[in-house]
C-alpha cells in the first residue's frame, strides 16, 4: 500500500448514531484501504434529507436502522492511501465519492443501471456505515478527481447534483427544452443547477419558503413560484400560456407536490419522480396520463453521472455557494441533524467538517 507522507493516525473520531435522534462523538479504528480501494481523509460531508429522515425516524422504506450507524454519504475529501492495485489515485489526490459501491456483475450493473444492483453497498444506508467520520476506504472505481479550484464543499454536492442530471437525462431533457422543479430542498435545488447546465429555456421553481426560492433564481431558475401565494399548478400553466412543460421533476415527496407536477406537464409531456412520499400509494388522475400520454420515470439515485457532475462543477455553476448556509464540525454532528430537522426555513445546505 501507498500512503501520503503525512502520518496516518490508529484511530478517528466518528459521529455514531445508537438510536434515533441520538448522535455521539466515538473513537474508531481508522480502516484500512483493501486492495482495490483507497483511503481518502473526509474533509467536507453535506446533510441529505435522507440522513434526517434516519436521525429522526430509524428508518426510509425497507432501510430500518437496527443496530448503531453512522450517516452522511454526500463527501469529499483527500485520497491519503492506495491499495495495491489501484491506479486511478495516488496520495496526495483531491477527489468526490460516489457513495453507492456495486458488484460489478449482475444484470443491471452490466446493462449499465448500476444504482438498481440488488447488493449495493451505499454510504449511511443500514446497515452501512457513512462519512461522518475523519477517514473512509472506497473502491476506486467510485472516486473521481476534482480540480483544485473546486472547493470540498462544492465537490461534496456532486452526490444530490448527479440525482438531478438522472432525473434530466432518464426523461431524455434536450436543450432548449422547460422544466418545472418542485420543491427546493437541495436535491430540487441542484436539480435547477443541472437543467441550467443542460440548457433549459425556462427553469420553473415552486417552494413554500421564501429562501429556497430566492437560491432557485442565484442557481439559474427564471422563474421562482410561491406554492404560499395560490395555487403554483395554475401559476405555471399562466406563465407557460397554458401549454405546460416538457418536464416536471418532484423532489419534495409530498402528495399535493407530486399533484402540482402532474398538472404542469404539456401534452406528450415526462414526469421524473424523485421524492418519496410519506404513503406507498398516491392517486393518480388515470384519463389524464393517457389522454395526454404522459411518460412518468421513477428515480432511484444515479447511473453514469459522476463524470458529468463533476465536470458541471469545474466549470463554475452560477449561485452554488448561496446554498451553504451552515457549517459544524463534526463534533457538533447532532447539533447540525438537529439544526437540519427543525430549522428548514432558514437552513439550506448543512456541512460537517470531519477534519476541522
Amino acid at each position: 500500500m501507498t500512503a501520503a507522507t503525512e502520518m496516518i493516525p490508529e484511530t478517528m473520531k466518528a459521529a455514531v448514531m445508537h438510536t434515533p435522534g441520538h448522535i455521539a462523538i466515538e473513537q474508531l479504528p481508522v480502516p484500512e484501504a483493501g486492495p482495490d480501494e483507497v483511503l481518502i481523509k473526509v474533509m467536507a460531508v453535506g446533510v441529505c434529507g435522507s440522513d434526517v429522515h434516519y436521525f429522526e425516524h430509524g428508518r426510509i422504506g425497507p432501510y430500518v436502522v437496527r443496530k448503531p450507524i453512522i450517516l452522511g454519504h454526500e463527501c469529499a475529501g483527500i485520497v491519503v492511501a492506495c491499495g495495491e492495485r489501484v491506479t486511478r489515485f495516488a496520495p496526495g489526490d483531491r477527489v468526490a465519492v460516489e457513495p453507492g459501491v456495486t458488484c460489478g456483475r449482475c444484470e443491471q450493473c452490466k446493462s449499465g443501471r448500476y444504482n438498481l444492483c440488488p447488493d449495493v453497498q451505499f454510504l449511511a444506508t443500514p446497515p452501512v456505515d457513512g462519512a461522518f467520520v475523519q477517514y473512509i476506504k472506497h473502491r476506486e472505481d467510485f472516486v473521481f478527481p476534482i480540480p483544485d479550484h473546486v472547493s470540498f464543499e462544492e465537490a461534496a454536492m456532486a452526490e444530490p447534483l448527479s440525482v438531478g442530471i438522472h432525473a434530466l437525462n432518464r426523461a431524455g431533457f434536450k436543450p432548449g427544452g422547460e422544466v418545472a422543479i418542485i420543491g427546493m430542498g437541495p436535491v430540487g435545488l441542484l436539480a435547477v443547477a443541472a437543467a441550467k447546465a443542460f440548457g433549459a429555456s425556462r427553469i420553473y421553481a415552486s417552494d413554500l419558503e421564501e429562501n429556497r426560492l430566492q437560491a432557485a433564481l442565484k442557481l439559474g431558475a427564471t422563474d421562482a413560484i410561491s406554492g404560499k401565494a395560490g395555487d403554483a399548478a395554475e401559476r405555471i400553466l399562466e406563465l407557460t400560456a397554458q401549454r405546460g412543460v416538457d418536464l416536471a421533476i418532484e423532489t419534495a415527496g409530498h402528495p399535493r407536490a407530486l399533484q402540482t407536477a402532474m398538472k404542469v406537464i404539456k401534452r406528450g409531456g415526462k414526469l421524473s419522480i424523485v421524492g418519496l412520499p410519506p404513503v406507498d400509494e398516491v392517486g393518480f388522475n388515470v384519463p389524464f396520463l393517457c389522454d395526454n400520454e404522459i411518460d412518468i420515470y421513477g428515480i432511484f439515485r444515479y447511473a453514469n453521472t459522476y463524470p458529468t457532475g463533476v465536470r458541471f462543477l469545474s466549470s463554475g455553476m452560477q449561485g452554488l455557494s448561496e446554498i451553504f448556509t451552515d457549517r459544524f464540525p463534526l463534533e457538533r454532528t447532532q447539533e447540525a441533524m438537529v439544526k437540519a430537522m427543525t430549522e428548514k426555513a432558514t437552513s439550506v445546505k448543512i456541512i460537517v467538517y470531519p477534519n476541522e
